[in-house]
């Protein structure tokens, strides 16, 4: 299927009710594992397959009914599954997702959990009948296999899709966009990432990594941007804009980016590296054989392909939860630090919490594992988290979400730039998000600040929020989304959206980005409000002027200068001209022509403008 139409990310208006009561459901587990399991809070669900499938199907159905229509709401969920099998052919299991929800089996490979049914994000409608899957944001599913199982009638979903039921009963649909990442999932059967079921069925892009697919094609549809790393595909389905595709095995589509865009005739938009250049998969939740709760670190890979885990055990340190703080959203940063003083590991349930402090890690190797998208919220103008000059530190599943009082930084990586770093032990931050604004006033100078040496960067989404509550130039301000300082950091699915400078500044020596997205700031009033040093508006990716080695695969920046379409600007990106400088597979795209990218890099490129909405690509630059 072929999506020629505009994917433009429009607000949605959503139904949210006004208030939502507090998770109240207690965690079914059963057996040695119930005896085993640590105290996670109410808002983590613990599943069992000797549990009634009734009690299952009704329990997330609840959930999803509060949940998927809660952009900017207050509540936070786990739904974890221990290993086992749930749903059958007769009688599939099938639920959706809504925010801030995270789905997650508990065995040690993904095949030790299986869910014959499908696991489901569909559309969302605004009242003028415009169906998307633009906004659907922050979630996750990892961990767990999915034999699509679809009963020849449509399920009583609940909440009701937007749509015909019996289209959306077509197999495993995960319409979603930026925060929404699938790790470790083995699919057998038809998955597609977008909900084809209604109009215009727009979604913005994604994440997947570590997964196998297998019995069917995937579907990108609509997708206007995705990465995939390190996963089996049997086969992949289209594109729009730009496709990545890094360290896959199987029918992995070619390297065919080219110059001329799909929409003009040329070929799919396919970015495809042979393998990954240094990864490591996020740690993770289980059970082990005798019911106990571990979280597994994998390994640090170099030059990997194809998952962790389909040879056989994923190589990694397997750690007692008994190293671990576990935290609740009642506990304040005095109590979280004095247990990571102390040399624990943090889990944190899912929840908002209110900082008056920094949660501070200063402990080499120390793990921060999230669940159900925690929420960090900062009071008086903190960063929220600091990480001192230490190696190894393993961050996964927050979501920092900026106070009323502009802080400097959202995450503060190393204290001075150069100050730590180490290439065999790298500090890793996986399924990270950053959001300025959206539910209520929020400002931040940065989000993102990473002043150490050897950092990953393995999913994040950076996002100055485009609607919602607080939105608006001068409500939440924020300059730039990424500032990186340190050298030889590495960054997959770099998402960084809105800012009012630069979204991203690299300043560090020996970077690497493989996939990035970008939509420029909707809303500068005038020309003269967004100008800097003769140049017009501010670039979306920026090196520093003094770098003399950077690399990047699969670029992409959009405008949509709504407040005032006259607005230009000057490039997208902006580089030193030096032979170490390389960015390959390159792209602007003015949305419906609501403003002008004068050029693609530096002065290199036609403008991007005109309703039609076709890319300008570059495949290289500095050209041949």
């Amino acid at each position: 299927m072929s999506m020629r139409g505009l994917p433009l990310r429009r607000p949605v208006i959503l139904c949210i009710a006004a208030a939502l009561a507090a998770f109240a459901w207690a965690a079914p587990a059963t057996g040695a594992a119930a005896a085993a399991q640590p105290d996670l809070g109410p808002n983590v669900l613990v599943f069992s397959p000797s549990m009634p499938q009734s009690d299952i199907q009704s329990t997330v159905d609840a959930l999803a009914r509060q949940q998927v229509p809660s952009q900017f709401g207050t509540g936070r969920a786990a739904l974890l599954f221990l290993p086992g099998t749930y749903g059958s052919a007769a009688s599939p299991l099938i639920f959706q997702v809504g925010y801030y929800t995270m789905v997650a089996g508990l065995g040690a490979s993904p095949n030790d959990v299986t869910i014959n049914g499908a696991i489901d994000v569909f559309n969302q409608c605004d009242g003028g009948g415009s169906c998307t899957a633009l906004v659907n944001f922050w979630r996750s599913l990892s961990n767990l296999t999915i034999n699509v199982t679809l009963p020849q009638q449509a399920p009583a979903y609940s909440p009701v899709p937007p749509d015909n039921p019996g289209c959306a009963n077509t197999g495993e649909m995960w319409a979603t966009s930026q925060a929404a990442p699938i790790r470790r999932v083995h699919v057998n059967g038809f998955l597609t990432l977008m909900d084809y079921c209604s109009n215009p069925s727009f979604s913005s892009g994604g994440f997947i990594a570590d997964s196998q697919f297998s019995g069917s094609s995937v579907l990108n549809g609509s997708q206007q941007q995705f990465l995939v790393r390190n996963s089996e595909i049997d086969s992949w389905t289209n594109g729009v804009w730009n496709q990545v595709f890094s360290g896959d095995t199987g029918s992995v589509p070619a390297q065919s980016f080219s110059a001329t865009p799909a929409q003009s005739g040329g070929p799919q938009p396919y970015t495809t590296l042979a393998s990954s250049l240094v990864t490591r998969e996020a740690p993770f939740l289980y059970v082990d054989a005798s019911g106990a709760f571990r979280v597994f670190v994998p390994a640090l890979q170099h030059d990997s392909v194809g998952t962790t885990w389909g040879g056989g055990s994923t190589a990694g340190t397997s750690l007692s939860i008994d190293r671990f703080f576990v935290a609740r959203p009642t506990d304040s940063a005095t109590t979280i630090n004095r247990a990571l003083r102390d040399g624990k590991d943090l889990i944190l349930t899912p929840g908002i919490y209110q900082l008056d402090h920094s949660i501070r890690v200063t402990r080499r190797d120390t793990i921060v594992l999230g669940l159900g998208f925690a929420t960090l919220v900062p009071a008086g103008g903190i960063v929220p988290m600091r990480i001192g000059d230490v190696e190894g530190v393993k961050v996964s599943g927050l979501l920092f979400d900026a106070g009323e009082t502009s802080s400097p930084a959202l995450l503060q990586v190393g204290t001075h730039a150069g100050g730590s770093g180490n290439a065999h032990d790298p500090t890793l931050l996986s399924d990270v998000f950053f959001r300025i604004g959206g539910a209520g006033v929020g400002k931040a100078t940065n989000s993102l600040v990473i002043d150490s040496d050897d950092v990953l960067v393995d999913d994040t989404w950076a996002w100055r929020a485009d609607h919602g509550s607080g939105v608006g130039w001068t409500s939440n301000t924020a300059d730039t989304g990424v500032l990186v300082n340190g050298s030889d950091v590495t960054a997959y699915a770099l998402l960084v959206e809105h800012y009012q400078r630069f979204n991203v500044v690299w300043n560090g020596e020996n970077g690497r980005t493989i996939f990035f997205q970008n939509e420029l700031p909707y809303d500068p009033p005038d020309q003269a409000s967004w100008t800097h040093d003769g140049i017009l508006g501010f670039a979306a990716y920026k090196v520093g002027d003094s770098v003399r080695n950077h690399e990047a695969w699969g670029l992409g920046s959009y405008c949509f200068f709504r407040v005032n379409p006259t607005i230009h600007a000057t490039h997208s990106f902006e580089v030193p001209v030096t032979p170490g400088v390389k960015l390959h597979d390159i792209l602007t795209v003015s949305l419906g022509g609501v403003g002008t990218i004068d050029h693609v890099v530096n002065d290199v490129g036609a403008p991007a403008q005109g309703s039609n909405t076709i890319p300008v690509n570059i495949v290289s630059f500095p050209g041949p």
